[in-house]
C-alpha cells in the first residue's frame, strides 16, 4: 500500500491531504489545514508550517508527497514571493522527513482530475469526492486542493522507481 500526503502551500491555510491505496483503489483518505493569523510574524508563521507539516509527516511515513507549484500572478507579485516561502518552508519539511517530493502545477491537477485545466474550485472539490468516494463536502478549499494533490500522486506513482529492497518510493 502507497501514502501520499498533498500539500497546498498557503500563509493563512496550508492544506494536507493524504491518500492510502493504489493506482487503482483508494483505501482511505484524510485531511487538514495548518492555520496561521496575520497578527503573527511571518517567521513564526513559516516555522508553525514547517513544524506542522515536520509532526504529520513523522507520524504517517508517507512514500510520497505532492505540493502544488507556486505561481506568482503580474499584478500581486508580492503573494507570489510570500507564497514562495511557504512552499520552500513545505518543501524543507519534505527533505528533512526523507520524503520524496513531486510538484504539480494547479492547471495539471484540475486537468487531470476534472479535464478542464481552468475548473473551478467547487468542481475540483467535487472530482476529488468522486475519486475517494465522500459524501460530504471537503472544506476547506485548500485542504481538498491538497487531496486532490494526493489523489494524483498515488495515480502516478506506479510510474516512480522503486528502490531494490525497499517497499518506500523513491
Amino acid at each position: 500500500m502507497t501514502t501520499v500526503v498533498g500539500v497546498d502551500p498557503g500563509l493563512a491555510d496550508t492544506g494536507i491531504g493524504m491518500v492510502r491505496g493504489s493506482p487503482k483503489r483508494i483505501d482511505t483518505f484524510s485531511y487538514a489545514h495548518i492555520h496561521t493569523t496575520r497578527q503573527t510574524p511571518l517567521p513564526e508563521r513559516l516555522h508553525s508550517i514547517f513544524s506542522e507539516l515536520v509532526r504529520i509527516l513523522g507520524r504517517e511515513r508517507p512514500d510520497l508527497m505532492v505540493v502544488e507549484d507556486v505561481f506568482s500572478l503580474e499584478t500581486y507579485p508580492k503573494s507570489g514571493i510570500t507564497l514562495g516561502k511557504v512552499a520552500g518552508a513545505v518543501l524543507l519539511a519534505g527533505c528533512q522527513r526523507r520524503v520524496p517530493v513531486m510538484e504539480i502545477p494547479v492547471r495539471e491537477v484540475k486537468k487531470t482530475l476534472t479535464g478542464n485545466g481552468k475548473a473551478t474550485k467547487d468542481q475540483l472539490e467535487r472530482a476529488v469526492r468522486h475519486f475517494v468516494k465522500a459524501a460530504a463536502p471537503i472544506r476547506p478549499y485548500h485542504a481538498s486542493d491538497a487531496v486532490a494533490l494526493a489523489v494524483i500522486g498515488l495515480l502516478r506513482s506506479s510510474h516512480i522507481k522503486r528502490s531494490p529492497g525497499r517497499d518506500r518510493l523513491s
